[in-house]
């Protein structure tokens, strides 16, 4: 059997600024994802950590440093985190980073939450128990666009279902969470400046315009343009409409 990873990438050549991945069937009999990068390709598992390893026979390093977190509070002790640890668990991070944007590409949604979730909870463990503040800075800092991420998965989900209503108050959660980080921070500048609010926000205003527009905001749409042209005679006629639909809601 040839070596040459030229053999098995000639069909599936790279293109500079694409994501390009596929699913494929390993000899193991289990599905795996593989992620096309410039000098070759990314094959991960599809569950459990990416690169199939179990670090101190655990899932993750996340997870033996939580079960180790977890014995040191029961003695009333603090677990500290150190530089080299933190190193490895955003290492770890990284492999998730790559399965959850493959997983994006391939609208594999409920995948995508699950991942970037994992890294989130890693931020958090590694905020409570890295020292100093800027080593867990050094890892938080990417939380906004993971929580973006994660945010466009579950509004593209219910975009899905054609629930526009559903998908804006995901994205408008997502953006409320961004803010909160940004805010417990003390970062506004950072927050005036955020390309993932900016995006999520300028998506937000697209999905609005594609929700259909009920009966009743239809009257309202149609007074309003009545009032604008001085048709008050049919402005007021609408105006009962709507308060005698609101009532019936009542």
């Amino acid at each position: 059997m040839s070596l040459d990873l030229n053999d098995l990438l000639r069909d599936w050549p790279h293109e500079p600024g694409m994501i390009k991945v596929r699913k494929i069937l390993g000899s193991d009999g289990r599905e795996k994802l593989q992620l096309r990068i410039d000098l070759g390709l990314i094959q991960m598992e599809t569950v459990g950590r990416p690169d199939g390893q179990v670090p101190y026979d655990r899932e993750s390093l996340l997870e033996y440093h939580r079960e180790r977190a977890k014995k040191a509070a029961k003695k009333n002790e603090s677990y500290v985190l150190s530089m080299d640890e933190v190193g490895e668990l955003q290492q770890e991070g990284i492999q998730y980073y790559h399965r959850y944007i493959s997983f994006f590409q391939l609208c594999d949604y409920q995948g995508v939450i699950r991942d970037t979730q994992r890294n989130l909870d890693m931020f958090a463990f590694v905020g409570e128990h890295a020292q100093p503040e800027e080593l867990a800075a050094s890892v938080l800092q990417f939380t906004p666009y993971v929580l973006m991420m994660n945010t466009r998965a579950r509004a593209s989900i219910e975009l899905g279902r054609e629930e526009f209503r559903a998908a804006a108050k995901k994205i408008e959660d997502g953006m409320e969470k961004i803010r909160a980080f940004y805010e417990k921070i003390d970062n506004a500048e950072a927050a005036a400046n955020s390309p993932e609010l900016s995006f999520l926000g300028e998506w937000l205003e697209e999905v609005r315009g594609k929700q259909p527009v009920t009966k009743l905001e239809k009257m309202q749409r149609e007074m309003d343009r009545a009032i604008a042209s001085e048709a008050y005679e049919r402005a007021a006629e609408l105006r009962d409409q709507i308060a005698a639909q609101q009532q019936k809601k009542k």
